[in-house]
């Protein structure tokens, strides 16, 4: 019997480290569409099915807490993962009063990120 393969929704403006990210979690059997900003993920999720978004909190245009809400907007129970590279937390926090399941702060560690993603899907 094929399992399921985990479909994640990668948004985050540093093309380099958003690349390199889903290369690793597809090497772990993970599919990834990456989105370079808040409008072009919104995109990709109206018009296809995730099973979890990773988005980072701070890019130009429409931020990460914008993003959210509006991801929010199209899909209520998607779980979603906020990235910062901001110490302050205050942000992540924010984002998790508006319905991200929880934030980390980059540089990421990726088995930290997928005992995450697994803990958000397991709570979806």
């Amino acid at each position: 019997m094929k399992t399921k393969k985990i479909k994640v929704l990668l948004i985050d403006d540093e093309e380099e480290f958003i690349l390199a990210l889903a290369r690793r979690l597809e090497f772990r059997g993970y599919l990834c569409k990456t989105a370079g900003d808040g409008e072009s993920g919104i995109h990709l999720m109206e018009n296809e099915p995730f099973d979890i978004a990773l988005i980072d909190l701070m890019m130009p245009g429409l931020n990460g807490l914008d993003t959210l809400r509006q991801i929010k907007t199209i899909n209520q129970n998607l779980p979603v993962i906020l990235l910062t590279g901001d110490k302050p937390i205050k942000n992540g926090m924010a984002g998790m009063r508006m319905g991200a399941f929880d934030y980390l702060i980059k540089p990421l560690d990726i088995n930290v990120l997928i005992e995450k993603i697994q803990s958000a899907l397991d709570c979806a």
